[in-house]
């Protein structure tokens, strides 16, 4: 996965709480194999009316939000199944981080896999950024992972992350990647194995 580093643009405000990996990535789309491809599907059903039509007044559907690159949304963000799909779709859209005052575990740790970068900040500076986002959606945000800030307009605040996560993400390093860089171990714990056990080669 690529590094995550210092993440700047504008925000997507979506002020829902709770929302879940059904409706992130409906159960319809999980067919396929590969990780591209998902961020058409986003939120389909709340991006759509009755008829199949694209809402025009659904976030997302707006041409202001766009070009968005941080996600900012209600507690308990990435609830319900451990689909990864979800992440995968959040991150295909073209979104590089999502900002919530809670996440669902596995949602997160699955975010912390392919380098989308979860962000918790508390419910007060959650709100002030939706409210930016909102009122200004030109509003540029600026994610440090390194110095472990957010800052937009006037205001920062900082966050909290695992070392190991951040260490991971800094690096670009997803569970292939770290155990690429034990090869050298590897393979000479696997030439040191007897004949006679199972062997992949």
């Amino acid at each position: 996965m690529d590094p995550v580093g210092v993440i700047t643009g504008t925000m997507a405000p979506l002020p829902r709480n709770n929302c879940d990996t059904d409706q992130i990535m409906p159960k319809q789309f999980l067919k396929r194999v590969e990780r591209s491809g998902y961020g058409q599907f986003l939120f389909h059903d709340w991006a759509r009316i009755a008829g199949g039509d694209l809402d025009p007044e659904f976030v997302l559907n707006r041409p202001e939000y766009q070009d968005a690159r941080v996600l900012v949304s209600g507690p308990n963000f990435g609830s319900g199944s451990s689909r990864e799909h979800a992440p995968w779709g959040i991150q295909d859209w073209g979104f590089e981080a999502v900002i919530a005052p809670t996440f669902a575990d596995i949602f997160y740790n699955n975010c912390t896999k392919i380098g989308l970068l979860p962000v918790t900040l508390t419910e007060a500076e959650v709100n002030r950024l939706i409210e930016l986002a909102t009122a200004m959606p030109g509003a540029v945000i600026t994610i440090d992972l390194e110095a472990q800030t957010v800052t937009a307009g006037d205001r920062q605040a900082g966050f909290e992350i695992d070392a190991f996560t951040k260490y991971r993400l800094l690096e670009g390093l997803d569970d292939i990647g770290l155990t690429m860089r034990n090869l050298e171990a590897i393979e000479v714990f696997e030439q040191s194995r007897p004949g006679y056990l199972p062997s992949l080669a």
